[in-house]
């Protein structure tokens, strides 16, 4: 159960900064103490945002990554990095996202750098502020890696990589961070074509050596690269399987999809708590605080608000951050709305 009634958080990523974006295309022109303060300064305003806001709970809004999982291929190795997306021009899709070519045993002696991002949140937070790190699960991770003769296919790939994602995992514990995600958008995107069971095998043996020693949770979603979704967007087919996962929370992503199968948060709610998407990430219009508490309201008929948290469907880095920043003030405002009646 939350310690707070209807907790607000987010998923992870936050939009960067204008000066970040243009910076990261130019660092040659930056020297190493430039590019420290650089980060340092973007987390800051990542936090700034999310506190303002009033958020029960935030993370350093992922700045130092290139969306919300490119950046872990450089702490791989064994890879030869993808440097030209297959597609540059035309309406923005997945398929402008290329795969890397593996080239030898992956492997990640420094870490996948999570532990690093978690402690300098944890030294630029504000003090008593619930801080959370998320963490991709190796099958969402494996999915922009080329099989070849050492690893035969995206489950060989999945399964080279689960040790890497399960040592960041107990770093992040031993570091004190207490509130972690494993996003496996990747699973729900094909639960409905691929064995859920072997889904549920894979995640919980990622997460086994950190069951039971933090607050974990799991997001799953349908993609979201510019805006668009990937994935069949159904819930269904991840139930029952997904209910077996070895997590203290799930979240679902909702409001894109106009709370299409609402209900199913019932069946999570018998095993774990249910974070709701209620803020829409792919859409600009900006959700009153009144709309907030009435997708709140529908989600209270079917799990308790000691067992509810809400946030934006998926991670903000695709949306524009002035429209973020309004988002998430209406987000808390609504869910405020709804604690005073309870």
């Amino acid at each position: 159960m939350n310690s707070i009634p209807i907790r607000t958080t987010v998923i992870g990523s936050y939009p960067f900064p204008a000066w970040l974006e243009y910076a990261s295309e130019n660092l040659d022109q930056f020297g190493e103490a430039d590019i420290a303060e650089m980060i340092d300064d973007a987390v800051v305003a990542a936090i700034h945002d999310q506190v303002t806001a009033g958020l029960d709970q935030i993370t350093d809004g992922e700045q130092t990554r290139l969306d919300f999982n490119l950046s872990f291929y450089g702490f791989i190795e064994g890879i030869k990095r993808e440097t030209k997306s297959p597609r540059l021009w035309g309406p923005p899709a997945h398929d402008q996202r290329g795969k890397h070519e593996i080239i030898g045993d992956l492997v990640a002696p420094r870490g996948l750098g999570v532990v690093e991002e978690f402690q300098r949140l944890q030294r630029l937070a504000p003090e008593n502020q619930t801080l959370k790190a998320s963490v991709p699960g190796p099958f969402t991770l494996s999915g922009r890696l080329l099989p070849n003769q050492q690893y035969a296919d995206r489950f060989a790939i999945t399964e080279a990589l689960l040790p890497l994602v399960r040592t960041e995992l107990e770093r992040l514990v031993e570091t004190g961070c207490q509130e972690i995600t494993v996003d496996e958008p990747s699973m729900s995107c094909y639960a409905y074509k691929e064995d859920t069971k072997r889904f549920v095998d894979i995640f919980n043996r990622t997460v086994e050596p950190v069951v039971g020693r933090c607050r974990l949770s799991t997001h799953l979603c349908f993609g979201n690269f510019k805006g668009h979704a990937v994935g069949y967007r159904k819930i269904a087919p991840m139930l029952p399987d997904f209910l077996d996962f070895k997590v203290d929370e799930v979240h679902v992503e909702m409001a894109n999809r106009e709370f299409s199968e609402i209900e199913l948060i019932a069946e999570f709610a018998k095993h774990m708590d249910v974070a709701v998407g209620v803020i829409d990430v792919k859409s600009y219009y900006i959700e009153t605080p009144v709309d907030v508490a009435a997708m709140i309201e529908k989600c209270l008929e079917y799990v308790s608000a000691g067992q509810l948290s809400v946030a934006p469907d998926c991670g903000l880095s695709q949306t524009a951050r002035w429209a973020a920043r309004k988002k998430l003030e209406n987000m808390v405002k609504g869910a405020h709305m709804v604690r005073a009646k309870i």
